[in-house]
């Protein structure tokens, strides 16, 4: 049965093949994914958090001290240092997400489709910032002393899987744009590790943001969750949708690069 009938309703890029512009749906990503580290400063600088915890009846992490370091732009935000990583890993996943529209991806956004994506990662990036700045499930559990174990292994897996993720697109549209590989599969580079080793590196950066602010249980009901996910729905799909396009040209990348998602391991 064919891509268009059966897993097209189970894939979350609906616009997959489809290239065209949609600059109203342009614009909504940009300025929603925008706005996103506006509200995790709200949350991390307890202007919104502590409040919200205490109607929820619990408490809210006494902050650090606030990270001085003589440029005006950031130590006006009076955050730890620990708080300014979680900020700055918000920042930086808007910042990616924003490129990967702007310059990397060739189907088209709707606006339906950048509301949801928008606020799929408002939400997700909000529950870390929420778990860090509540006592009972913060990653930090001595007074945000910097650094701390949580915070060192997330940011190492948060810093190798938006590379990996950012490095094999732009490694994907360079082989696309070379006349030669028109209508071909890329295998070069990170593509010959694993099929789907960009959503790899989604995982891990996720994974790595979660645990750097709720700790080793967030952390790894994070990566539980997104590696389900892919396993389980966007890999069968996207490989129905390629083996359709690209025929025994798939079979045969199948064949050459055996595993689906971790390099050397699955």
């Amino acid at each position: 049965m064919s891509y268009d009938s059966t897993a097209k309703k189970r894939d979350n890029v609906q616009t997959r093949g489809i290239y065209q512009s949609s600059p109203l749906g342009t614009g909504l990503f940009v300025g929603l994914r925008s706005a996103d580290p506006l509200l995790q400063y709200a949350i991390l600088s307890r202007n919104l958090g502590a409040p919200l915890l205490q109607r929820l009846g619990t408490s809210a992490l006494a902050p650090g001290p606030p990270l001085i370091t003589g440029l005006s732009f950031l130590d006006r935000l009076s955050l730890s240092p620990y708080r300014l990583i979680l900020l700055l890993m918000s920042v930086g996943s808007a910042v990616k997400q924003q490129y990967w529209l702007l310059r990397i991806a060739n189907e088209v956004i709707y606006p339906s489709g950048a509301i949801g994506v928008s606020i799929f990662n408002t939400v997700v990036n909000s529950l870390n910032s929420v778990f860090f700045i509540c006592t009972a499930t913060s990653a930090s559990n001595n007074g945000e002393h910097f650094p701390q174990t949580p915070l060192l292994v997330g940011s190492a897996l948060y810093v190798v899987g938006i590379l990996t993720e950012t490095v094999s697109e732009v490694q994907r549209r360079a082989f696309k744009r070379r006349p030669k590989n028109k209508g071909k599969v890329c295998d070069e580079g990170l593509w010959a590790l694993a099929r789907h080793v960009n959503y790899a590196g989604y995982t891990l950066w996720r994974s790595g943001y979660a645990l750097a602010a709720g700790g080793w249980i967030w952390g790894a009901v994070v990566a539980g969750g997104f590696t389900y996910d892919f396993l389980a729905r966007a890999i069968p799909v996207l490989d129905h949708y390629c083996q359709e396009r690209y025929a025994e040209q798939w079979t045969q990348f199948k064949q050459k690069v055996p595993y689906k998602f971790l390099p050397y391991i699955y």
